[in-house]
């Protein structure tokens, strides 16, 4: 299976999906924050390639990816070309904060990086959603206002 990460931070989500077998394609414009994952992976011999891009413009290969996963970041511009990245009957896995957030104390503030409510189902068509959820919970003992989605591309 091959899987892309994409803003994938520490690589965490990487980790999970190489350590299963995975072939994954990891890409943060930060390889600082990915440089532990990788050093793990690594000595794992784990399938993980570790790209140094910028999302607002790396080009992605359409229909390439078993699962797309992204995590904490959103880019409404490129969201159908993150969407494109998934092979037909393949999977979009995602979390990211909502306007909730800005009430917590922490996490982004901009209308760029927060879902509305509701909205995730929208951006996420045409895909079959499996599964969403809108919820305000706890992480890292911190109070976290997110939106998740999985969704299978339509064949």
């Amino acid at each position: 299976m091959r899987v892309l990460d994409l803003a994938c931070g520490k690589g965490r989500h990487s980790v999970a999906a190489a350590a299963r077998g995975c072939y994954v394609t990891s890409i943060d414009k930060d390889p600082s924050r990915f440089k532990e994952a990788q050093e793990y992976c690594a000595s794992k011999n784990h399938n993980v390639q570790w790209l140094v891009e910028d999302l607002e413009t790396y080009q992605l290969e359409p229909a390439h990816y078993d699962m797309v996963a992204v995590f904490n970041y959103l880019d409404r511009n490129r969201w159908d070309d993150f969407k494109n990245a998934v092979k037909p009957g393949g999977y979009f896995i995602c979390e990211t904060f909502t306007e909730w957030q800005r009430g917590q104390g922490w996490g982004p503030t901009s209308d760029d990086h927060l879902l509305k409510s509701g909205e995730l189902p929208r951006l996420m068509e045409p895909f079959d959603l499996i599964l969403g959820r809108d919820v305000l919970e706890m992480v890292d003992g911190q109070p976290m206002a997110a939106a998740s989605a999985f969704a299978r591309r339509p064949e």
